[in-house]
């Protein structure tokens, strides 16, 4: 055959897996609404394994690279969750007949929070100063002087973190009658405002998404709920929030609202310091990123990524998540005791020193991985 002849054969082929992968989707859809129906839970983890096992056994008999086809299939399995999932919030929806208004609304996670309330039939309102947002009403800038509370069934307040202290306070001042949540990354400069509006008879929670505006699937994403005071009002606000994630497959964690920031300086903080600290270092070695690239290795190219996303991120929102968390210094003191030890080791040339750090590093990551995995191995 030609090269022309072969290269026809192949968009034969192409297409063919294009209808295959269109008859898959369908097969998902009528999967997904079956679950939802009799109220099973979208990922079936033992199930994943099986089809995973089966087409990597399958692969090696076709003379494939069953990390190949694995890919693959991871790849189409994850699409078919978030199509099941995005179903799901809108046939299980708790919105319809419903105002829900976002304070910041036009920023990245407004936006998110705008279309996943929207999804589940709520009727939503945009307040942000800075501007607008397609596809959704907006409203001037609350509060304006004489303005009453706002009177929608869920108030989100997703502005920046000092801006979003003031608007908890200034909703303190008359309690709106509807659900208030706030969805921070940290709530040391929230607590103040947090505390006065359920003080005040406000229904306030405390939310912290631990995902980007470009999460579609929520599979594997954590929802950190944090209840604000206590009594039937506390518990019925935090109940009310956590059914508008119960139709995801999102991870729900409750915890006290004085212990979050202190795991966040690890999982936020420590992070964005390290990918920081790494990214300037390359800078002020004055060697050339093409050059870099051009020798790069594995852990080089995979720390690079990261380093990447962190780098094009909003460089005031990493500066708060650092500055204004009470116990952000905790974790910046250990990262500095970490590289001290690395650079001793190095420099008095103690290579068992060395090899302890490495061997305590794979006993903790060892130990994490265990647990996550017997999490997902969970039917």
């Amino acid at each position: 055959m030609t090269l022309e002849e072969l290269r026809n054969a192949l968009d034969t082929v192409d297409q063919e897996l294009v209808r295959l992968l269109a008859a898959r989707q369908a097969i998902v859809a009528q999967i997904g609404d079956l679950k939802t129906s009799t109220g099973r839970p979208l990922r079936d983890f033992r199930r994943e394994k099986e089809v995973l096992e089966g087409v990597r056994a399958l692969a090696s008999q076709e003379g494939l690279e069953p990390q190949l086809v694995e890919s693959v299939l991871r790849l189409l399995i994850l699409s078919a969750l978030e199509r099941q999932e995005q179903a799901r919030v809108v046939a299980t929806g708790q919105g319809s007949g419903q105002r829900a208004l976002i304070l910041g609304g036009a920023g990245k996670m407004g936006r998110w929070f705008a279309e996943f309330l929207d999804a589940q039939g709520f009727a939503v309102e945009i307040s942000d100063p800075s501007g607008s947002l397609p596809g959704f009403p907006s409203r001037a800038p609350w509060p304006q002087p004489g303005e009453g509370p706002p009177d929608h069934d869920l108030v989100v307040v997703a502005a920046t973190l000092s801006v979003s202290g003031e608007l908890l306070h200034a909703l303190a001042q008359e309690p709106p009658p509807g659900v208030v949540f706030d969805i921070g990354s940290l709530k040391s400069p929230l607590i103040p405002g947090l505390e006065a509006l359920a003080h005040a008879g406000g229904a306030v929670v405390s939310v912290h998404p631990m995902f980007g505006p470009d999460t579609r699937l929520l599979s594997g994403r954590h929802v950190i709920l944090c209840q604000v005071g206590t009594g039937t009002a506390a518990s019925e606000a935090m109940a009310r929030v956590r059914g508008l994630f119960q139709s995801t497959t999102a991870d729900l964690i409750e915890m006290a609202l004085e212990e979050h920031d202190r795991l966040v300086a690890y999982v936020l903080g420590l992070s964005h310091a390290l990918n920081i600290a790494f990214f300037t270092a390359l800078v002020e070695s004055g060697e050339a990123a093409p050059r870099l690239a051009a020798l790069s290795s594995t852990t080089f190219d995979a720390q690079l990524a990261v380093a990447s996303r962190v780098a094009n991120d909003n460089p005031y929102l990493y500066y708060e998540i650092q500055k204004l968390n009470d116990h952000g210094d905790e974790a910046l003191q250990a990262l500095e005791r970490a590289v001290g030890q690395v650079i001793r080791a190095v420099r008095a040339g103690d290579a068992a020193g060395f090899t302890a750090l490495m061997e305590q590093g794979r006993s903790y990551l060892e130990g994490r991985a265990r647990l996550r995995g017997s999490a997902e191995a969970q039917p």
